[in-house]
């Protein structure tokens, strides 16, 4: 792999569930929802790694805490090897200029008060470190690099489409040159053909600047373009990461195999050999023991339901937390 330009180990993030006075004098144990349990992935530099479950699964949760945007209950993150867990003050604030963040909503990320050529120069004047000129510059810069046109800067938000509106929120996160960008849904509130034209941007932006990516998403046809792997989340935990090729044509966990089926196939003649998961996602405040998947999965034995399967390297490159992954081994589509 190249360079690692940012890794979590073993991180967890409980968030305290707001209970009444009487359940709390009476319950022994405080209630917690456990967003994320103990994940550990890595991005190297002018990579994209594709971050994918459904919705609940706390994907947004862990690319908060990679951002430091949220701290971690427990674990740690690097940053081109140094610890940033416990940065704070100065040190925290001079982080925020080489990582970014693209949201989901340009409605909600951009502040409609605002002209577009002060929300894209916002983060410079934050850190007052240069001049005006020198702004106008870097504005026009990030204009020019998400392809909007410089009568743009004087317009308010609601005078944008919605693809236009995401570009300025992606020039805002670009304007600061940062290294490492958290793209939490960002077609996903656009059109088919506006999403396919913001994703070629990121693609161009990506090649031209070398950042890289954390790219969230429960749509496995935008990350399969997009990413040059793929981890998969489920009920907090990483259960499968691995390159995009090898997961989406030889997934070694269930649940990654119940996701590809949602794809749809355009050859009639090739099918999934899948077995459907049954019930529904489980209790983030009391998630069943073992394998978290075990209580939909039609593949489950009685050691799922006790014992809690480790992430382990099945084969080189792809890892999957499965205590009988080796029996995906096989590819899942066949011609009939």
């Amino acid at each position: 792999m190249s360079t690692q330009v940012v890794a979590a180990t073993n991180i967890t993030k409980y968030y305290p569930l707001r209970t009444g006075f009487l359940d709390r004098m009476t319950r022994k144990e405080e209630l917690r929802v456990h967003a994320v349990d103990g994940v550990s992935l890595e991005i190297g530099a002018n990579e994209t790694l594709g971050l994918v479950g459904e919705s609940g699964s706390g994907k947004t949760t862990l690319g908060r805490v990679l951002l430091m945007l949220e701290r971690p209950t427990a674990g740690t993150v690097t940053f081109y090897g140094e610890d940033i867990t416990r940065l704070a003050g100065e040190n925290l604030r001079q982080l925020r200029k080489k990582m970014q963040v693209v949201f989901q909503n340009p409605n909600s990320s951009l502040d409609p008060r605002m002209r577009a050529k002060d929300l894209i120069s916002e983060p410079l004047k934050a850190f007052s470190e240069v001049g005006k000129e020198t702004i106008e510059e870097s504005v026009l810069r990030a204009l020019e690099a998400v392809s909007l046109s410089n009568d743009c800067l004087t317009r308010f938000p609601h005078e944008f489409s919605g693809g236009q509106k995401q570009r300025i929120a992606i020039a805002r996160a670009l304007v600061l040159n940062p290294q490492f960008v958290v793209l939490d849904e960002p077609t996903s509130a656009l059109d088919a053909s506006v999403q396919a034209q913001i994703l070629n941007l990121l693609r161009g932006i990506q090649e031209n600047r070398r950042l890289s990516y954390l790219f969230i998403t429960h749509n496995v046809n935008v990350v399969k373009y997009m990413a040059d792997r793929i981890a998969v989340m489920y009920s907090g935990e990483l259960i499968e990461i691995g390159e995009t090729k090898e997961v989406l044509e030889r997934s070694l966990h269930p649940y990654s195999l119940s996701l590809i089926s949602s794809i749809p196939q355009p050859d009639p003649r090739r099918r999934l050999q899948i077995v459907p998961p049954k019930g529904e996602t489980p209790s983030s405040v009391n998630p069943p023991s073992g394998c978290r998947f075990n209580p939909r999965c039609p593949y489950a034995e009685t050691i799922c339901k006790t014992s809690r399967p480790s992430l382990r390297e099945i084969k080189p490159g792809h890892w999957s937390a499965c205590h009988f992954a080796e029996k995906f081994v096989d590819p899942i589509v066949t011609n009939s």
